[in-house]
């Protein structure tokens, strides 16, 4: 069937199943159940280290330093469930920034810079979108030629290492929580977008797809699944989402940096996989990833204020990516390897 069918798949025996036949929900509560008790175990080293960990105010910290990257994390996810990747995101996360910033120096009004920088946003992933959908290039290849470029673009328009950006009207987001709460307005943008992205990826067609084209993109293209066309689209997405992360990382800092987010990709893949979105496609959870998030920022918060240097810390989260690749994707890596066994 052609790339442009519109039927949906009719079963939802890819979202239940993995290509094995077993329920693969089943692993992913496992998964989950065990990165809760990892965050209650983080909760209790922090609190032995510091007296202050289990306060109101290490919560609006933690929020507040890892609102950007769990937002990038969200469009990541669905584009890891369709077995693609996009290691562009914190170049995007810059580029946006450095967009907004020179607009605004320039005369243009806040929220005049704020669109323009979307529209950044979404021309370039529409630019990893096409390379990818449309031209069959590996995503892994495109997003890291994609990521040199933004962030060269980004010093073009911004060559000063800094540009300072303070918007008086906005001074408050990143600086004082939302009124009667500790929760950093990034943390909270967060927590809506995951509600919605929960919605979509686990109760919608377009959720069950997704799966569908992680396991097996060649069964959901003759299904009616229009593959390249969501390719395309989450590409779209996660630019457009990235930009935005770039607006509120502006903001919260009140100035622009051709640099903003650089090293953050990394982190971002760490929390999806860690999160037990399976490399492989085709697996993976809005909550796992969510709780990875609360997991890598309690963490983080703790060793700073255990006052750990930051190089240390990203041998930490360099940690966590390997497990997070090496435990929950083993059973499938040796399923594959005995497949190619068996046929060779």
């Amino acid at each position: 069937m052609s790339d442009t069918a519109t039927r949906p798949p009719t079963t939802t025996s890819y979202a239940e199943t993995g290509s094995t036949g077993r329920p693969s929900w089943h692993a992913l509560l496992r998964w989950e159940s065990a990165l809760v008790l990892v965050l209650i175990a983080v909760l209790i080293f922090g609190s032995s280290k510091s007296s202050t960990f289990l306060t109101p105010t290490t919560f609006f910290f933690t929020g507040l330093n890892m609102g950007e990257v769990a937002i990038m994390a969200l469009p990541l996810l669905l584009i890891v469930m369709i077995g693609e990747i996009d290691l562009s995101v914190a170049s995007m996360l810059g580029l946006s920034g450095a967009v907004m910033g020179h607009l605004f120096q320039s005369g243009w009004s806040i929220w005049a810079a704020m669109g323009v920088a979307l529209l950044v946003g979404a021309v370039g992933g529409a630019l990893n979108g096409v390379l990818v959908a449309n031209a069959g290039l590996p995503s892994i290849a495109v997003t890291i030629g994609t990521l040199t470029l933004f962030r060269g673009v980004a010093e073009i328009i911004l060559p000063t290492p800094t540009t300072r950006l303070i918007p008086t009207s906005l001074t408050k987001v990143g600086v004082v929580p939302i009124q009667g709460t500790q929760l950093a307005y990034s943390a909270a943008i967060f927590f809506l977008m995951a509600a919605i992205f929960a919605v979509v990826l686990h109760a919608t067609a377009l959720g069950r797809s997704l799966v569908a084209i992680g396991l097996q993109p060649e069964s959901a293209q003759f299904s009616g699944i229009r593959v390249r066309r969501i390719r395309f689209g989450l590409y779209v997405a996660s630019g457009v989402i990235c930009a935005f992360a770039g607006i509120l990382f502006t903001l919260k800092n009140s100035s622009a940096s051709y640099g903003a987010g650089s090293g953050l990709e990394l982190t971002v893949v760490a929390i999806v996989l860690f999160g037990g979105v399976s490399i492989f496609g085709g697996r993976g959870t809005v909550l796992g990833v969510v709780l990875a998030v609360i997991i890598v920022g309690s963490l983080q918060q703790a060793l700073t204020q255990m006052h750990v240097q930051p190089e240390v810390q990203n041998i930490v989260t360099g940690a966590l990516l390997l497990i997070s690749v090496l435990v929950p994707n083993s059973g499938e890596a040796l399923r594959r390897i005995r497949e190619r066994v068996r046929r060779g």
